[in-house]
């Protein structure tokens, strides 16, 4: 008999998942403009049955928090705002029948692309697909992950979180701040907070060069008088409540700080523009096979990760500079999807590995299947160094398939090539990609 002093178990409190019985021909994880361009994409070539899910409660990802211009040149020939891009998609994707989550988390990709997802009106959802596009973007690199030495008080910021709070939620971080790091968002952020009428005291860079596009070193820092200084770092953070001063310090070539190069700022906010990481804890749950040097998945050239029927775009594959880039590429991840599932998986054929080479820091795609490419097939890299006027040389073995020539190139700023059909065919086992500067010829 049971126990009458024991509490009657009324239910079960194991998680309550739901396994639908349906089929979806994709499944879009992400909602920001990779995953709206990859939903769009593969609508157009044709899929019926595609579901898109978004974590945060509106689509549209970080563009809607970046409310300057700049966006647009090249996939829309004119210049937009950050949300005006993502209306842009949005306008697209609701002439679709896409199937939209919004306000749902994914929480787990299994190899046979069951995708398991909770959210406040669904709650826990086992979805089913034929083809999977991870979309999920990046995040920023946090104090904790760069071990700055100090106190811990308030005032210490991601330059995007930063960046979310002015622009969307109204409340100004500090009055008086120092930047560190020059990424893009930091160097946006530089002139945001001016605009908004705080004092930005400085922007530190512990290269030796900025991580940001030219143009905005031009327009967020040059046009306001804003100094940027290379080859330092903050070694220093100063206060009890708030923030109160940072110690700033020159660094040699090892980056490590120079004693008696201390310079003290009396500020009460730090900004953080330290780096991108792209979101992969599902892409690495999954098995998926990652590249260390992008921290996202290894992609063919249709964007098609190890795990077949599973593609990866965007930032989740690398970090973009240009949201241009990012929509054209994850068209091409969703294209690609829906030839899988219309076609099934083609014949394996030859596989070329991209290998870098002297002054190239990464490839996207690291795989080619020359079988597959039409005309020709992008390939988007970045470089470790400045470098003046260069070319950008593509070998296989001793031969020399493709040359580029380039005024400038610069780590902060993603490079596009596209090698045709009639060099991938000559080329035997593997590409390298080097980078060689002319004045050194």
């Amino acid at each position: 008999m049971p126990d009458r002093n024991s509490p009657e178990v009324l239910f079960d409190s194991s998680p309550c998942k739901k396994k639908n019985t349906k089929r979806y021909d994709l499944i879009v994880i992400g909602g920001g403009p990779a995953g709206l361009a990859a939903a769009c994409a593969a609508w157009e070539a044709g899929l019926r049955e595609i579901l898109l899910v978004e974590r945060d409660r509106e689509l549209g990802g970080i563009l809607n928090q970046c409310i300057h211009n700049g966006f647009g040149l090249h996939y829309f020939k004119e210049e937009l705002t950050g949300p005006e891009y993502a209306g842009r998609f949005l306008s697209i994707l609701e002439q679709t029948g896409v199937e939209v989550r919004s306000g749902t988390m994914v929480l787990e990709l299994t190899p046979d692309r069951e995708v398991h997802m909770v959210g406040r009106e669904t709650g826990y959802q086992v979805e089913r697909a034929r083809a999977v596009v991870l979309a999920m973007g990046c995040r920023e690199r946090t104090r904790g992950a760069i071990a700055i030495p100090g106190t811990r008080p308030a005032g210490v910021y991601t330059a995007g979180t930063a960046q979310r709070y002015v622009n969307m939620e109204g409340w100004m971080p500090g009055k008086r701040v120092v930047i560190l790091g020059s990424g893009d968002i930091g160097l946006i952020m530089a002139r945001r907070m001016t605009l908004e009428g705080a004092q930005v005291l400085a922007c530190v860079e512990v290269m030796p060069y900025s991580g940001g596009l030219s143009r905005n070193i031009a327009q967020c820092l040059n046009d306001f008088d804003i100094p940027l200084y290379l080859s330092h770092t903050v070694t220093e953070i100063r206060g009890k409540n708030r923030v109160e001063q940072v110690v700033v310090s020159q660094v040699d070539k090892e980056r490590r700080p120079i004693p008696g190069t201390e310079r003290v700022f009396d500020c009460d906010t730090l900004l953080l523009s330290v780096g991108l990481i792209p979101e992969n804890e599902l892409t690495r749950q999954a098995g998926i096979e990652m590249d260390r040097r992008t921290s996202g998945a290894v992609v063919f050239e249709d964007m098609e990760t190890s795990l077949p029927g599973v593609f990866a775009c965007g930032n989740a594959a690398h970090v973009h500079d240009l949201v241009d880039f990012v929509t054209a590429e994850s068209q091409r991840a969703g294209q690609a999807a829906a030839r899988f599932v219309q076609g099934g998986t083609a014949e394996a054929g030859p596989v070329l590995e991209v290998e870098t080479g002297d002054g190239v820091t990464y490839t996207v795609p690291q795989r080619i299947r020359p079988d597959r490419v039409e005309k020709g097939c992008g390939l988007f890299f970045r470089v470790n160094r400045v470098c003046g006027e260069s070319e950008i040389l593509v070998r296989s073995g001793e031969r020399q398939l493709a040359r580029f020539r380039r005024d400038r190139l610069a780590p902060g700023e993603m490079e596009r090539i596209i090698l045709p059909r009639a060099a991938l065919d000559q080329a035997e086992g593997r590409l390298t990609v080097s980078i060689r500067e002319v004045d050194a010829v």
